[in-house]
């Protein structure tokens, strides 16, 4: 690969009829733009987890080929199948989704890239940048293009826009990258790829690049200078606190009795759970989790309230709407997380985020920093400072309460002829493993799974609680589960979701078999998308199109899926569990295969966990036929209301009305 070329004077022209990635003495190399590009993705190296040596910074490649990318990044990523692996998958959404997980599953410090054809392989990706790109994830996405030189016009499956000629379907991709760049010549990865990876690793850019690779450009060689490609070890970005923010939050805090910590992603992606362990432990402040930051301190650990928000703990939110002062770690406090702006409208807010963007949410005060560092910063000046001891007290207390409710709710015994719910199933897979507080990780994404796994599962340890909740994109679940296992293939992967979400998208079950990553798949059934259905009628609106039986069918009736037979069809080993004995032997049986296991199970659609839980805004139709709608907007009505009040004294506890689950599941 380094092999020194002794025809120092050879023209350009010449140099493609001689020897393969030749350096030549005036120090470039002759590739293709696909082989260029390729070849610098594998030369990019981080530090190792264990801080001992060096890894590749891209994990492999997800590729499906078809006209646009077979022949030249194809071509390319064949000669590097070596360096950097190349993986197949069946659905080109899917396997976005599974490079996606396999960032968060590292924490944002390795990453994957995807490769698609053009038109409908590419398009297929837009979903998955958008999750990318809500939930500040890194991915590269590298999509073939439509042939700069116009001369096949139109080639097959092109876009054209009838009013700007440069337009191709990948322009689609714009805003829902953070990084956008069309190759239109091979020397353009000059600088397009430096600007990629800067992207991909700092904490505040962090998101979705699309490099769109026109097919007759990724044929096309140049002399590349051939330093370009050393190997070179990536550091991440993320910016320190600025010492008069630090001093202002530190003022902040000092006068505050009753502070609450707000754990969101961002203290994950910055490796901050120790620190932010011995910030809590050392001051006596309570600590709430979102959905991205849940497991960032230990399920039992005496200051964890809880799951915060709509799908939160009444500790958590009992503190919240009592705090007043919030210190919000790495979230962009979006309306799950602050019920739609109600749950700590009385609290001084203050907003530490690599992000200044996201800092901003909520009108706190910000500091626009690594979470880690923050945290490291503030430190030495609150050395001696305490949040009021009643209040500590009053933490303690909660949690304690909490964990012990927990545990009811998740060991309760099945009733005769009553179907299991998600927080019975979400019990039973915890019971099937005497480790599974530490070991397990539970990936997850839409439906109402989120809301009872966000307050019921135990997360002994960072990157035990893997649910996408940012886009709650149903179909995320199984492909990224395939991802996470990638990245821990050491760790007991368990993927939980709805089986409006296995039908939306399962095919990466045979990407899995394929791979050998194995998954535990749990699908509950419970005919329909319950989850949506139950937040219809909290608005008033009729049962319909919902749940199967409420949806149009044909004269014989709905389907009677087999979900364990369909997993069998992709290469699994599945069953259906009668009940949740069955489960939690069928649980057993998943643990020891060697293979991806599926197990289904019937739950029943209407029952969700109701502890905790708070106010989120859904608008209600304000002119309506049906009685129902119109008390439900008059509830709406109430709620807008007391928003727009003026925040009241604290009460020992407070929690407006509920409501529970965004999406389908």
């Amino acid at each position: 690969m380094n092999e020194r070329n002794t025809h120092d004077d050879s023209p350009s022209a010449s140099r493609a009829t001689q020897a393969h990635a030749s350096v030549y003495t005036d120090g470039t190399i002759r590739l293709t733009m696909a082989q260029a590009l390729v070849r610098y993705l594998a030369a990019q190296r981080v530090a190792s987890e264990d801080g001992h040596g060096v890894e590749l910074l891209f994990g492999g490649v997800f590729a499906i080929f078809g006209h646009g990318n077979v022949a030249g990044i194809g071509e390319a990523l064949y000669q590097h199948r070596g360096a950097l692996p190349t993986l197949r998958a069946h659905n080109e959404q899917a396997m976005a989704h599974s490079a996606i997980a396999y960032a968060k599953a590292h924490f944002r410090r390795r990453m994957m890239a995807v490769t698609t054809s053009i038109g409908p392989g590419a398009t297929n990706l837009l979903t998955a940048a958008a999750l990318a790109h809500v939930n500040r994830l890194p991915v590269l996405l590298l999509p073939g293009d439509i042939f700069v030189s116009r001369a096949p016009d139109p080639v097959l499956q092109q876009l054209e826009d009838f009013s700007d000629g440069g337009v191709s379907a990948n322009d689609a991709f714009k805003p829902l990258s953070r990084y956008f760049d069309r190759i239109v010549h091979p020397a353009q990865l000059l600088s397009a790829l430096p600007r990629a990876i800067r992207v991909l690793t700092d904490a505040a850019l962090c998101g979705p690049v699309t490099l769109a690779l026109p097919q007759d450009v990724q044929a096309q060689a140049w002399d590349f200078p051939a330093d370009f490609f050393a190997p070179r070890v990536v550091r991440f970005h993320a910016s320190a606190p600025r010492s008069d923010d630090i001093d202002a939050a530190c003022a902040r805090l000092q006068h505050a009795k009753r502070p609450l910590i707000v754990a969101g992603g961002g203290v994950l992606y910055s490796r901050a759970a120790d620190a932010l362990h011995r910030f809590a432990s050392a001051h006596g402040v309570p600590v709430a989790e979102t959905q991205a930051g849940k497991s960032s301190l230990a399920w039992n650990d005496p200051l964890n309230t809880g799951a915060l928000g709509v799908t939160g703990s009444p500790a958590a939110n009992a503190l919240a709407h009592d705090a007043d002062c919030v210190l919000a770690l790495g979230t962009r406090l979006q309306d799950f997380t602050t019920g739609s702006n109600t749950l700590f409208t009385q609290a001084d807010v203050i907003a530490i985020n690599a992000n200044g963007f996201d800092a901003l949410k909520h009108h706190g005060f910000v500091v626009e920093a690594d979470v880690k560092l923050a945290l490291d910063a503030l430190a030495g000046p609150l050395q001696g400072w305490h949040a009021d001891r009643t209040w500590t007290a009053r933490a303690h207390k909660l949690a304690a309460g909490w964990r012990d409710t927990v545990h009811t709710l998740t060991h309760a015994p099945q009733r005769e002829a009553v179907l299991p719910y998600e927080g019975d199933v979400i019990g039973a897979v915890q019971r099937s493993s005497a480790h599974s507080a530490t070991d397990d990780i539970v990936v997850c994404a839409a439906g109402t799974l989120p809301a009872d796994l966000h307050k019921l599962w135990r997360a002994g340890r960072p990157g035990a609680y893997h649910v996408e909740y940012g886009y709650s994109c149903m179909g995320y679940e199984i492909a990224g589960g395939l991802g996470v296992k990638l990245a821990r293939p050491e760790r007991e992967v368990i993927v939980i979701l709805g089986d409006g979400s296995y039908l939306m998208l399962n095919s990466e079950i045979a990407s899995s078999v394929m791979l050998g990553a194995k998954l535990i798949i749990v699908v509950l059934d419970n005919r329909g998308f319950g989850c949506i259905n139950r937040l219809q009628q909290a608005c008033g609106g009729a049962p319909f199109n919902n749940l199967l039986d409420d949806c149009v069918h044909a004269p014989e009736g709905v389907p009677r899926i087999d979900f364990a037979a369909h997993a069998r069809a992709l290469g699994a080993q599945a069953e259906h569990a009668g009940n949740l004995a069955e489960l939690e032997a069928a649980l057993q049986r998943a643990r020891a295969a060697s293979r991806t296991y599926v197990i289904s199970i019937d739950t029943d659609p209407a029952r969700t966990t109701e502890d905790g839980g708070w106010w989120w805004e859904v608008a209600v139709p304000e002119v309506s036929a049906r009685s129902e709608v119109r008390a439900a907007r008059a509830e709406y009505d109430a709620q807008l209301a007391a928003r727009a009040a003026p925040p009241a004294a604290p009460a020992s506890s407070a929690s407006p009305a509920t409501s529970q689950g965004n999406d389908q599941e």
